[in-house]
């Protein structure tokens, strides 16, 4: 993150310096994808790439959002007249977190925000969240009080992003970026909300993480995401339950007559238990933890391909092509329809990157990106 870009991009915009700069991480999601809004589980571990919002109190009732990435796509509004559907494109999100805090009761003020980014938009590395959870913090401060728990104020970015953008995303993004530790992934019951720090140091067992932007972006705002999300709820309500994360077994989602939600339903149930099964790996720290885990990595990828069907041309390549060239498991992160993979690769991870470029040059796509992955600190304030 680089704070000197931030204050000239505040200082160019506004003048002066911000009161108060808050950094938000992206995130990766070692295990368990589309288990969030079912109540499962999720292992969440935040990036070393985040958003950084910028921030001064202003007299009147003006929010005035600018952005390094979209510098010619600002937003100016009045604080009593956001509600849902009032602003559009990325500075819904700011807007939406606002919006979520004063229904909260925070007194937000007037604001002047800069915001600016190294977490690529549309890669599945959660660019939503980590602008939501940077805002929300420091808006919070420049309003005072007391401050909000951070798990409070995972819910309140999260409705910004239901109610406000209109996204049914679930509450794993939020979490990761508010409350993840370095050195550790973030295990939650979306169901309670607890959560527990698991120790997480792939480089320690002489592996590492390794991102691959398929540079298929998405967008999960539009259809796909939340037919998916419906999906689930009809699979629930026919099975007789709140939500898919009181079923357990595969047994009980082949109760399901519709061959489509028996797939879906059999996802959640799976992925609930890969990720408890890699918590259990890594918290026995043994030699065999990360090669398993690598297999549970495999395993999801072909479960979020073929019973979820959210994966993407891009991504599957990716995920075999990282596999036969020596990775221990990969699998698509996020949504899906576009975005990441997440490779658990050895120490030298060159020769998955040249299998993944070659592989994408024989069919003509655009080359990847590659982003070396360790699992970092949470939100932060910066200056």
């Amino acid at each position: 993150m680089n704070l000197d870009r931030v204050l000239e991009l505040f200082g160019s915009c506004f003048g002066g310096q911000p009161d108060t700069v808050w950094l938000a991480p992206g995130r990766a999601n070692l295990m368990g994808e589309h288990t969030d809004y079912n109540g499962g589980f999720v292992l969440p571990f935040a990036l070393g790439r985040g958003t950084v919002a910028a921030a001064a109190a202003r007299p009147g009732r003006r929010l005035v959002l600018r952005s390094r990435q979209r510098p010619g796509d600002g937003a100016e509004v009045d604080l009593d007249d956001l509600a849902p559907g009032t602003v559009t494109g990325w500075a819904a999100y700011p807007a939406g977190v606002a919006w979520a805090l004063r229904q909260a009761g925070v007194a937000v003020p007037g604001a002047c925000v800069a915001i600016d980014s190294d977490v690529p938009a549309g890669a599945g590395l959660s660019s939503s969240a980590a602008l939501e959870c940077a805002a929300a913090l420091a808006l919070a401060c420049l309003a005072g009080g007391p401050a909000i728990p951070r798990a409070e104020l995972a819910a309140i970015a999260r409705r910004a992003e239901n109610e406000f953008v209109g996204v049914p995303s679930g509450i794993m993004d939020q979490s990761a970026s508010l409350l993840c530790r370095a050195g550790h992934a973030l295990l939650l019951d979306c169901r309670s909300l607890q959560t527990a720090q698991v120790p997480f140091a792939p480089e320690a067992a002489g592996a590492r993480l390794l991102l691959i932007n398929t540079q298929a972006s998405h967008a999960l705002a539009d259809g796909e995401y939340g037919r998916r999300r419906a999906e689930c709820e009809q699979a629930a309500r026919l099975l007789g339950v709140p939500s898919l994360r009181c079923i357990t077994a595969g047994a009980d989602a082949d109760r399901l007559a519709d061959p489509v939600l028996r797939r879906r339903a059999r996802h959640v149930v799976t992925d609930n238990q890969r990720v408890m099964r890699a918590v259990a790996l890594l918290r026995s720290r043994s030699a065999s933890a990360y090669p398993r885990i690598g297999e549970l990595l495999t395993q999801a990828h072909a479960s979020l391909r073929d019973d979820f069907e959210v994966s993407w041309p891009q991504a599957d390549v990716a995920a075999d092509a990282a596999a036969a060239a020596g990775a221990l498991g990969a699998r698509m992160i996020g949504g899906g329809f576009g975005g990441s993979v997440l490779a658990l690769v050895p120490a030298d991870a060159g020769p998955v990157r040249a299998a993944v470029t070659e592989a994408y040059a024989r069919r003509g796509w655009p080359p990847p990106r590659f982003v070396e992955a360790a699992p970092c600190g949470g939100a932060r304030r910066v200056a």
